[in-house]
């Protein structure tokens, strides 16, 4: 069996890497005081919204159940990469067809295991955009206090001592109070405008990435079952010998090229509007702009013995197509 492409401890950038370098490692991954079970997923996302300031407490929740989001696609990732070394295992002692898929059937269970981990430190560009929006919450909050303190201390001046000298000094300090907080109000309707497209495009990027990796992977898959002879043989019939050890490990190849040379701008997958989104403006129709997450696809690919695996396209035009990693013979 050839398992030299089984656990790689490295690889050299992607071409996505080289076009826009991978995110620092998660936060979730390092620094766990309560475990990885669901008490410490619980006793995150209560305690979130119980301290803090108002103005930041369901945000702050957010951020604390995006964490446990986190973790449970780490666990995952870990669980599915020791899985692909027990199919190989399990395998080994099987017939040799049986025992060259089982094997190369792992690595590409195994590098769905790594994609999830990757997807992990791209995810958290999201939550931590997110993150920064909870501190800016936080931060305003105080203005709005000491506006709503001035506010109280007049009507109850003005009810006990409404000639009391003190209220011309407090209602000054009210006009500059608010005065502060439009300040702060605007910074805030500002900034969260900024980080929300940024924090999503972050997570949905991260998706699509993911999600296309995965659909190749999964191809790859279906025509490494194409080399498995699955026709029933009588008591006593001796099964051809098996001869798709370089077939199998050449398929194993071209899904890691692929992979490796997956870019935003080669994707398989082409947003498209479905709806009309123009508007007339000035006695002429604005055109129609493409958004995110829209049109999706599925796509077919040759493998080495000449089969198309089954495919389903959506209605996008060939030009728009990113190119389909070709199998080897």
């Amino acid at each position: 069996m050839h398992r030299t492409y089984s656990m790689r401890n490295s690889r050299a950038p992607t071409a996505q890497q080289m076009v826009t370098p991978p995110p620092p490692p998660s936060s979730t991954k390092t620094g766990r005081f309560f475990g990885k079970g669901s008490l410490a997923h619980t006793f995150r996302r209560t305690t979130a919204g119980s301290f803090g300031p108002d103005l930041a407490r369901k945000l702050a929740q957010l951020v604390k159940m995006e964490k446990n989001v986190m973790r449970s696609i780490e666990l995952v990732s870990r669980e599915r990469r020791e899985v692909a070394k027990q199919l190989s295992l399990w395998g080994e002692e099987c017939d040799d067809d049986v025992s060259d898929i089982t094997d190369k059937l792992g690595v590409l269970v195994y590098e769905v295991g790594e994609l999830e981990d990757q997807f992990i430190d791209r995810y958290d560009q999201y939550r931590v955009t997110m993150k920064s929006i909870r501190n800016i919450e936080a931060s305003v909050q105080p203005s709005r206090d000491r506006k709503q303190k001035i506010t109280d201390q007049i009507a109850q001046l003005k009810y006990k001592d409404p000639n009391s000298p003190k209220i011309v000094v407090l209602e000054q300090e009210l006009v500059r109070a608010e005065a502060e907080s439009l300040v702060a109000e605007a910074q805030l309707s500002n900034i969260t405008r900024e980080k929300l497209k940024a924090a999503f495009a972050y997570q949905f990027d991260a998706l699509r990435e993911h999600s296309e990796k995965l659909a190749m992977i999964a191809n790859y898959g279906l025509s490494l079952l194409d080399l498995i002879d699955d026709q029933a043989v009588t008591p006593g019939e001796t099964r051809p010998a098996y001869d798709g050890y370089e077939a199998s490990k050449q398929i194993i190849i071209d899904c890691e090229n692929a992979l490796a040379n997956w870019t935003f701008e080669n994707a398989a997958v082409k947003p498209s509007l479905s709806i009309r989104q123009g508007q007339r403006e000035g006695g002429f129709e604005l055109e129609d702009e493409p958004l995110r997450g829209e049109g999706m696809e599925d796509w077919g690919e040759q493998d080495k013995l000449g089969e198309r695996a089954e495919a389903t396209t959506s209605e996008v035009p060939a030009e728009e197509k990113g190119p389909a990693p070709v199998m080897a013979a």
